[in-house]
């Protein structure tokens, strides 16, 4: 997110480094447009009053555009959230640019409850026994799953880049104009988000129902069931492979799918 410290435009402030913001957007707008670009110069001239005008009737709506931009005013809004412009294209610059809006969740509070609950007192009674838990995953972002399962399939060719749905708040082209580029685009940002096979749009990590952590001791683990009883556990020493461990886990509703090495869910899955 940009920003300009006092109006930019016709009878305005025009500080340069205001203009000169402003310009850089209303070229993006521009280049959307099939337009040659301003002179990003920091100095308002009459093709700056006239783009703003433009840009105020043809994207925000203004019956009578007055080609002045105000901090905080509709035009503004507009133009900062990229109203009008063309969303820069998937890839590696994307990936780098944006991903950090999304990020997933490392915290047993972000999941949902009961599962949450169940999953601190599993958690818990493994400490207690003389484990270490180390916790990966929890809550995932529904938006980045999206940008993951998308990328995937664009980039191994299931799914075609113009047809890729609309992610709600994400500025993101997928169509490069051509289709090989549009598949190594998506296959950077498959390879930038360590993507090992399809992501899904139905994980129970998305609903806050699932949690990937790695367990581990030495000696006999002595952990306490969810009926209070001790059970004592030696080898196979791991999360992953302790089938009594998968067991307990399951009585305290934290059940482990072992097909995935660090994943635990309400049911699972």
């Amino acid at each position: 997110m940009a920003s300009i410290s006092a109006s930019v435009g016709s009878g305005a402030v025009n500080k340069s480094a205001d203009v000169l913001t402003v310009e850089k957007l209303l070229n993006q707008y521009l280049d959307a447009e099939g337009e040659p670009p301003l002179k990003a110069d920091g100095v308002v001239d009459i093709d700056t009053i006239l783009t703003i005008q433009a840009y105020q009737k043809q994207v925000v709506g203004i019956a009578a555009p007055d080609g002045r931009i105000d901090p905080g005013g509709k035009t503004w809004q507009a133009l900062d959230s990229g109203q009008g412009m063309k969303p820069p294209l998937s890839g590696a610059s994307w990936w780098h640019a944006n991903q950090a809006k999304y990020p997933n969740s490392e915290k047993v509070a972000d999941l949902e409850k009961p599962f949450r609950d169940n999953v601190a007192k599993f958690i818990q009674a493994m400490k207690d026994g003389g484990a270490s838990v180390t916790v990966s995953a929890t809550r995932r972002n529904e938006t980045r799953a999206k940008l993951m399962h998308y990328s995937w399939k664009v980039a191994k060719g299931a799914l075609l880049p113009e047809k890729v749905p609309a992610i709600p708040g994400v500025r993101i082209q997928w169509d490069h104009g051509n289709l090989a580029k549009s598949k190594k685009g998506a296959q950077e940002m498959v390879d930038l988000f360590q993507i090992a096979y399809e992501p899904s749009l139905t994980s129970l990590h998305i609903k806050g129902l699932a949690i990937d952590m790695t367990i581990g001791w030495t000696g006999t683990l002595k952990i306490r069931d969810a009926a209070g009883k001790v059970q004592e556990l030696g080898a196979p020493r791991s999360g992953e492979a302790n089938t009594k461990l998968h067991a307990i886990g399951a009585g305290y509703k934290v059940v482990k799918l072992a097909s995935d090495p660090p994943h635990w869910s309400v049911d699972g899955r």
